[in-house]
């Protein structure tokens, strides 16, 4: 120690430090392979392993003939209704879908008019934050992670609910709807605090209103001017309706599973959700296509040439281009292999507002990315099971339309996924299964232990 100043020893001993912790970390892929361990719990056909059951929300990829797994268009399913006709639904009733969906997914059941408008009712009665919450806990020590913003401020409501640590039903259901009417004014305030002590712009704290949609009162609070059209306002709430729920088996409603199992409570449980959502691997992936298609357009002289396309898409995945990961982002998914249905329903309505922004050529340049990668990445690959565009490729793009800052990409995810995971929490309550406790197998050598002034 005399010989260093403390910040070279604190780097000397870190350094050190980690590259030991590295090395014992490791574990050689050969174990995996000997102990036939499901990585990422999934098959190698891609299958997931098989670990619970769910009445909320279906996953359907591939059909079974004699046996054997056929890939077929996606379809997604919310308690046992195709998003499709959802979306039909509402549209055709030239409403606004989200909060019939989150009604949908909390009961089992979709409402009716008088049911419909209790529940909203409802939600606007619990959008407003308790006094003195906006200035001392979002204003106050801002994150320039709006994701953890998100998590501070829901860990801080448990000390503002009386009866935090009940989780009986009635409950737990009063909690999660409370969370899923102030998850817009969380995030949006959340925003303004980084935008404003960070970013050095004007602070705008804009109230909720009773008489908006979730979707409205995102981009009404969002805005110094709280402006915005019917059609901005109805491409928002159709993203939020395509990522209220994907399965128990996405990794933050497993999440959401895991940490509920435990007996602990909902703020812990949805902080622990935010956290995995937050991962680039989950929710964060929108923000790299976004990216991607800006290094595309500063890379292309023609954006509708398509066999220059064509080689940016080839350099990418020879990891000469972009990010250098391999990866164009946006194209594939885990489950789905021919199509994904929320991708497939987003592009049209992104056409739409493509036109009212006059942002065709760029919808044009997605579209060919969206028919070419495919084509691209079957002549590279040798295991090709077929990919198609996912979400994640059109809803940064929808969100970048809206002057969305893409500081809250993910953030309006955990929005629209609150819902979601609520289901899946009170599901796992009324279930009253086992703590999850998966195993591991330990592949450490056994060792003697040596005394101090024995080891080397």
């Amino acid at each position: 120690m005399e010989d260093y100043t403390l910040e070279q020893f604190e780097g000397k001993m870190l350094n050190d430090f980690s590259r030991m912790t590295e090395e014992t970390s490791l574990i050689s892929p050969e174990w995996y392979s000997k102990y036939d361990v499901k990585r990422g719990l999934r098959d190698l056909d891609g299958r997931g392993v098989l670990v619970g059951l769910t009445e909320i929300g279906e996953v359907q990829s591939y059909t079974l003939h004699d046996g054997e797994m056929v890939p077929a268009p996606g379809k997604l399913i919310y308690r046992g209704y195709d998003i499709v006709d959802l979306v039909k639904g509402f549209s055709d009733d030239d409403r606004y879908g989200f909060e019939e969906t989150a009604y949908l997914l909390l009961s089992g059941h979709l409402p009716d008019q008088s049911a419909q408008k209790d529940f909203q009712q409802l939600l606007a009665y619990y959008q407003r934050l308790p006094e003195d919450f906006t200035r001392d806990v979002i204003l106050k020590a801002p994150s320039k992670d709006i994701m953890n913003t998100l998590a501070r401020s829901v860990l801080a409501l448990y000390s503002f609910d009386d009866n935090p640590d009940d989780t009986s039903v009635a409950n737990v259901l009063k909690q999660c709807i409370r969370l899923i009417a102030c998850f817009p004014s969380l995030v949006v305030y959340g925003y303004q605090a980084l935008s404003h002590y960070h970013g050095n712009q004007s602070l705008y704290i804009h109230s909720p209103r009773a008489d908006l949609s979730t979707a409205e009162n995102i981009l009404s609070m969002l805005r110094p001017d709280s402006k915005y059209t019917k059609l901005e306002a109805t491409l928002l709430d159709l993203a939020l309706v395509l990522h209220a729920e994907h399965g128990g088996g996405n990794n933050s409603s497993f999440v959401t599973h895991v940490a509920t199992s435990t007996g602990t409570d909902t703020y812990s449980v949805m902080a622990a959700a935010i956290g995995a959502l937050k991962g680039p691997r989950h929710g964060g992936a929108n923000i790299k296509v976004v990216q991607m298609f800006e290094d595309i357009k500063a890379k292309l002289k023609d954006w509708s040439d398509e066999e220059e396309i064509e080689r940016y898409l080839i350099d990418v995945l020879s990891k000469d281009a972009f990010d250098r990961s391999g990866l164009i982002y946006g194209i594939g998914h885990a489950v789905y292999s021919i199509s994904d249905p929320r991708a497939v329903i987003l592009k049209d309505y992104v056409a739409q507002l493509a036109r009212e922004k006059g942002l065709e050529d760029e919808f044009k340049l997605y579209a060919a990315v969206e028919r070419l990668a495919p084509l691209v990445i079957a002549k590279s690959s040798k295991m090709y099971k077929g990919v198609s565009a996912n979400v994640d490729f059109y809803s940064g793009f929808v969100y970048k339309m809206l002057n969305i800052p893409v500081e809250m990409y993910t953030p309006i995810f955990a929005i629209s996924r609150i819902a979601g995971w609520s289901a899946h929490r009170i599901e796992e309550i009324v279930n009253a299964g086992k703590i999850i406790r998966p195993a591991y197998k330990s592949v450490a050598p056994r060792r003697e232990y040596r005394m101090m002034d024995d080891r080397t």
